[in-house]
């Protein structure tokens, strides 16, 4: 059965027997503290504040039935797939392939597979049957198994959370129209490093000739879970858990 959301430039239907919710690259590097945004100066925080409402975002999506899958960005060991020495992808990642200290004790390097550094945020872990597709380039669905993955579940309606709106989120949803998937970007659940403005201004753009805007209220009513009280943004080294304990004193 269909459901209607509220949502910019009009309502929309969402049809849980083919939507599903897509997480952007929620991992360490991006979010956590000690991962290369952060060890480069960036402020985390917007990012940060998205953990909780995706948390509830997918909790109501796995009570109705619909699969979650999720992007991780990362890189062979060797930076092989980084792309030529002259290429834009290489040099706009400088810091990709340095070597840190993990904030767990374990030698990490920024932006490389299967390191803590790109890592799923603990908050955020996929649940055993939850795809989980990597990626290389700011799209997922570059080179990737992202769409027929999609297909073969069914799905033609995308929720989209994740990081950071102007630049993964914004280059996967136009990816999804050109496939003619639905993308329905959640404007709480998404964040920009780079600063409000950003995010504002591709959120604009997407509801003008991408896909849909909206919030996770509006999906959770649509999805008929029950409004959560308003949760505080999730410090460095919190979980959701601790966050709503912390708003509901």
């Amino acid at each position: 059965m269909s459901h209607t959301v509220e949502a910019r430039p009009e309502p929309v239907a969402l049809d849980p027997a083919s939507t599903a919710v897509l997480v952007v690259d929620m991992q360490n590097d991006f979010a956590a503290a000690g991962g290369g945004v952060d060890l480069g100066g960036g402020d985390i925080s917007l990012i940060r504040a998205t953990i909780a409402p995706v948390t509830r975002v997918l909790s109501a999506a796995r009570d109705a039935g619909l699969p979650v899958v999720y992007l991780q960005h990362g890189y062979l060991p060797d930076l092989s797939d980084l792309g030529p020495e002259d290429s834009k992808n290489r040099l706009v990642h400088t810091s990709v392939g340095r070597t840190v200290t993990a904030p767990d004790g374990t030698e990490g390097r920024v932006l490389v597979r299967d390191t803590w550094n790109t890592r799923i945020l603990p908050e955020l872990t996929p649940e055993p049957t939850d795809p989980v597709i990597g990626k290389n380039r700011f799209s997922g669905f570059h080179d990737t198994e992202l769409d027929p993955t999609l297909r073969r579940l069914g799905v033609r309606t995308l929720i989209v959370t994740g990081c950071t709106t102007s630049v993964c989120v914004e280059s996967t949803v136009r990816d999804a129209m050109f496939r003619d998937y639905r993308p329905i970007v959640l404007s709480d659940c998404v964040a920009e490093i780079q600063g409000p403005a950003h995010h504002e201004s591709t959120l604009t753009l997407i509801e003008r000739l991408f896909g849909w805007v909206t919030d996770s209220t509006a999906v959770l009513r649509a999805l008929g879970a029950r409004p959560t009280p308003h949760v505080p943004p999730i410090a460095a080294g919190q979980d959701a858990q601790e966050a709503a304990a912390d708003a509901r004193r």
